[in-house]
């Protein structure tokens, strides 16, 4: 089965020039934890999670008003449609991340979480398996 099966494809995105303030507020009325921030011609440059907004902003390096770009994560890890969710799974349990945006020639257009894995019954071991890794105390502040 391929992440194009399993993933959202509808998912919302911010500029990396909105502000910290704008992101948080997005994730607020979407009840989410994480948007992908793209360029504005669609070009996926990075992610930033509820948590990044809490730890980075609040510990000096950005206030409200300060582009997401300054607290977002560049190192993007993803994934394209074709990618076998199994080795989606791997990945996430190896960079200990709960969410990967999908992405097609540079271009965001979706993203796959491990409770897309999890509804599909086959594959609920694998991914309770990368979210116990995931889950592992955090050497690296991601």
């Amino acid at each position: 089965m391929k992440v194009r099966e399993v993933m959202t494809n509808n998912v919302r995105s911010m500029f990396n020039n909105s502000s910290i303030k704008d992101v948080a507020t997005e994730m607020k009325i979407l009840n989410v934890g994480s948007i992908p921030i793209t360029s504005r011609d669609n070009r996926a440059v990075g992610i930033v999670t509820d948590r990044d907004i809490v730890i980075r902003s609040l510990t000096g390096q950005g206030d409200v008003n300060s582009p997401i770009s300054s607290i977002m994560t560049s190192e993007l890890i993803s994934v394209s449609p074709d990618t076998d969710i199994h080795e989606a799974a791997r990945l996430m349990a190896e960079k200990q991340v709960r969410r990967l945006p999908v992405v097609e020639n540079g271009n965001l257009v979706g993203i796959v979480s491990l409770g897309d894995l999890a509804v599909r019954d086959v594959y609920a071991n694998e991914a309770g398996d990368a979210l116990s890794n995931i889950s592992l105390p955090d050497r690296n502040m991601r």
